[in-house]
């Protein structure tokens, strides 16, 4: 029989012990951000209220340009400018900026009684570009602010008069309600609704509450003249909305929230198109924060405390790696990491629950929990791409387009 070292059994449990320790506190510090951001923003939302802004009768109507960049978008601008048209009320300008296309985009939205801008250049692509263009002509031609929707979007009705009259009042820039058009074509856009409703209504609604930037979200956003001005809009980088709002928050400026008012977004429903679309989001977001993520760690160290939570939410794992990093610690043998996740899941469960207050088919919305580990393996799976669209000089890829009946 071999000889027993007790002395060595002990140090061998010791040492994994330690180990599970140091993979533990590593997961930890990579899931708390997000922990934190969705605890204290789903808390506040509980008592935001849009404020209620009511015109001034003596003062001129404030004159908003709506900038619509479009890239071969022959299918779907047609219903954009259409949407816009029913609601505006006679003081909006909509442009839509055609951009590179090589198909009837520019035909179609003049049809549908939009001024068109040309914009063909191959040395210009992404969508910075085409707001650069159409920012640049609204501000020769005198308006009083821009509004960003996309061209595959569709608008409340009420969503320019709310628009003008939060301009009206005094907002520097704002973000509207951002939300999924085709909720239903598809369990992958049920699960692209749910997260909206979480990233784009839950989290703006409580940092409204709490006075923080809102955030700007790509889609529904509007600036007012002075910020068109002062802030060049960056034409280089694959989430511009992104880097556009850290530039304003690190100048002082805040994004007003729109609750009231809404714009909806056409989501792939397709493998392609989604993996396009995550991909150039949550790679430009990882190339945004290693970027970023320093710069306002300064800052917040040098006592720019309203930083910190733009800090936070840059340094967050997107939701879906978040559970699966939670899942992770939830297995170590360590009592401390494991309380530590249970709270983590509580937590995510809390914020994904009051994002389902907000879903258009409240049953819809529940059953369409039971393909979320279904989602958040795609979304493993997603990580090489992702890493590569986090590239510096990772190229702006238009996302394939479902063409609605």
């Amino acid at each position: 029989m071999g000889a027993h070292f007790p002395g060595r059994e002990f140090s061998s449990r010791y040492l994994l012990h330690i180990a599970f320790q140091i993979v533990g506190v590593a997961l930890v510090a990579v899931t708390l951000p997000l922990l934190i951001e969705l605890f204290v923003l789903t808390f506040a939302s509980l008592f935001y209220r849009d404020p209620d802004v009511a015109g001034d009768q003596d003062s001129p109507p404030f004159r908003l340009a709506v900038i619509v960049p479009a890239h071969n978008e022959e299918m779907l601008v047609e219903r954009c400018v259409r949407s816009l048209r029913t609601s505006d009320e006679g003081s909006a300008a909509i442009f839509v900026i055609a951009h590179n296309c090589a198909d009837r985009t520019a035909l179609e939205a003049e049809g549908a009684g939009a001024r068109v801008l040309v914009l063909d250049d191959p040395n210009q692509t992404g969508k910075g570009c085409a707001l650069r263009y159409g920012f640049s002509t609204a501000m020769a031609e005198d308006y009083d602010g821009v509004l960003v929707i996309d061209s595959d979007s569709v608008v409340t009705p009420n969503l320019l008069k709310t628009v003008s009259l939060r301009f009206g009042a005094g907002a520097r820039a704002l973000q509207c309600r951002y939300g999924v058009h085709n909720p239903t074509a598809s369990d992958r856009t049920r699960l692209m609704s749910l997260a909206l409703q979480a990233f784009n209504i839950v989290r703006p609604r409580g940092r409204a509450q709490l006075g923080f930037s809102t955030g700007i979200f790509g889609n529904g956003f509007g600036l007012c003249r002075d910020l068109v001005e002062r802030f060049s809009f960056g034409a280089d980088s694959v989430v511009e909305d992104l880097e556009y709002h850290l530039t304003l928050v690190r100048a002082g400026e805040r994004v007003e929230f729109v609750d009231s008012a809404s714009v909806f977004g056409e989501m792939p429903s397709g493998d392609q198109g989604a993996a396009t679309q995550r991909s150039r989001w949550e790679g430009g977001r990882l190339r945004m924060a290693r970027e970023a993520v320093p710069q306002l760690l300064r800052d917040v160290l040098r006592g720019r405390a309203r930083l910190l939570e733009p800090l936070l939410d840059l340094a967050a794992l997107p939701l879906a790696l978040e559970v699966v990093a939670l899942v992770i610690v939830l297995c170590l043998p360590v009592a401390w990491l494991r309380a530590y996740a249970i709270v983590g899941v509580a937590i995510v469960a809390f914020h994904v629950l009051m994002a389902l207050r907000y879903a258009p088919d409240a049953r819809g919305g529940a059953k369409v929990l039971l393909a979320i580990p279904r989602y958040i393996a795609w979304k493993v799976t997603m990580l090489p791409r992702t890493w590569r669209a986090s590239r510096v000089n990772a190229a702006w890829e238009r996302t394939q387009r479902d063409i609605p009946l």
